[in-house]
């Protein structure tokens, strides 16, 4: 099933709460490259939590950091327009309060 998006693409709704999504001027060959790394630093997460190393933990959290702002879902917005970013708002507390709230109901 897709993700939720607004209507005008800038974030995907998660149980009533705006994530940003990926720049989509990133081109898809770029897009994928940093997908994969990011789910390569996620798994690195895993792996240095279940270690213990604590040195490990903060550089695989760096590179998702890192990549996630790559992608454009962290950081500097990569719309132009001057819109604020409502980045892990509630839905309901923002301009698309009444979208989601006619997308919830039907």
């Amino acid at each position: 099933m897709k993700p939720l998006l607004t209507p005008d693409q800038r974030y995907i709704v998660v149980r009533g709460r705006l994530w940003r999504t990926a720049n989509p001027n990133l081109s898809p060959e770029r897009h994928l490259q940093l997908v994969r790394a990011l789910m390569d630093a996620r798994r690195a997460v895993k792996a240095a939590k279940r270690s213990g190393d604590p040195h490990a933990l903060a550089r695989a959290r760096a590179a998702v950091d890192h990549l996630k702002i790559a992608l454009g879902e962290r950081g500097p917005v990569w719309w132009t327009d001057g819109a604020k970013d409502f980045n892990r708002h509630l839905a309901k507390n923002t301009p698309y309060a009444d979208w989601y709230a006619s997308v919830v109901k039907s």
